[in-house]
């Protein structure tokens, strides 16, 4: 009985300690699958997942055989629709830029053109049903009306609130009523009042006490943090949902140029222990621990082929633990990640 009680110790102890490895993936070089009338991706500014496991990307058509600005995929990586544009009763961009679909099936978008000043919420069919905020966007970090080339977006189902990082011409964090779209606060970096100030990054230099261009992302955990990719600066800083500081990590802090933290997203365990960073400088996915910002794994490296990367821009995890990922410049296509099986982070 002894031994048995052992091996069941042993079984049990291996399997938590797999659950607490970082998560290891392998490329999909399959997904996905063809698209449909001959269309032609433009850059994949922004992907995300929604509570079906369907895969959102927004993409800036080309002009040639050109896609809609918004597709869903299902799992499987085939077409289920796609839609966007200009249309009646609201402004469309003149750069798309992220995409994101909260728990009600809205989807909401952005825009990083230099007069992209609106972000915008449609039902998942792509029926229009709120505008925030107006084109002419301008440098004004403490505008409540407009934004400035926002890129990205989440929601705080509990509180109703849409979170903006604001984003490329803006320095700041703002928050909005999710049905009014009416002003509720805004923030800058250390949760202080933004500034405009432009300051070049130097990695020897104190940290910048103002967020620098772009603020690339926002990320709404669970347990209440709120996480914003500073590109430019080279890290992530936490706050809560009030906008007071919690902490700040260095990324690849040597990295200059556009920066190392452009997207963030969280492993589906309940308790989100990891956080996946892509950066489209180095070419490369890592994965945080979330206690602390520690680096504990990475794939893929600059290049053309399946599972490497050329200007990676965002990322997305569904509840499986899939990745996916969204490529800019003349990458033009998004790509997916699988666990390799027995090892790490198992889904929920």
């Amino acid at each position: 009985m002894k031994y048995i009680l052992l091996a069941v110790a042993a079984a049990l102890f291996a399997v938590a300690a797999r659950a607490a490895d970082p998560p290891r993936l392998q490329v999909d070089p399959f997904w996905p699958k063809k698209l449909p009338h001959n269309w032609v991706l433009g850059e994949v500014s922004g992907v995300a997942t929604d509570e079906r496991d369907h895969v959102w990307i927004i993409q800036r058509p080309t002009r040639l055989a050109a896609a809609p600005p918004v597709i869903e995929f299902d799992p499987e990586g085939t077409v289920v629709q796609a839609w966007g544009g200009p249309g009646p009763g609201y402004d469309w961009f003149t750069s798309e830029h992220g995409i994101y679909v909260d728990p009600e099936d809205h989807v909401w978008v952005g825009g990083n053109g230099a007069e992209d000043g609106q972000i915008l919420k449609f039902t998942r069919t792509g029926k229009f049903l709120l505008q925030i905020g107006h084109p002419g966007a301008r440098l004004d970090s403490n505008d409540l009306t407009r934004l400035g080339r926002p890129a990205d977006i989440r929601l705080d189902p509990a509180a109703n609130e849409i979170y903006v990082a604001d984003g490329y011409g803006n320095h700041r964090v703002i928050v909005f009523d999710a049905d009014t779209g009416a002003y509720k606060r805004h923030w800058g970096a250390y949760g202080q009042r933004p500034a405009d100030q432009r300051q070049p990054y130097d990695p020897k230099a104190k940290p910048a006490r103002q967020f620098g261009n772009p603020v690339h992302c926002v990320k709404l955990a669970s347990d209440g943090l709120v996480y914003v990719c500073d590109r430019k600066n080279d890290r992530i800083q936490v706050f809560r949902h009030d906008g007071s500081f919690v902490a700040e990590w260095f990324i690849r802090p040597e990295t200059r140029g556009l920066g190392s933290v452009w997207d963030l997203a969280f492993s589906p365990d309940p308790a989100q222990r990891f956080l996946y960073n892509v950066d489209g400088t180095n070419n490369e996915v890592r994965i945080l621990r979330r206690a602390d910002g520690g680096i504990v794994g990475t794939f893929g490296r600059p290049g053309r082929q399946p599972g490497q990367f050329h200007w990676v821009h965002s990322i997305a995890v569904d509840s499986h633990g899939n990745v996916f990922t969204a490529e800019v410049d003349t990458a033009n296509r998004v790509q997916k990640f699988v666990p390799v099986a027995g090892a790490g982070a198992a889904p929920p």
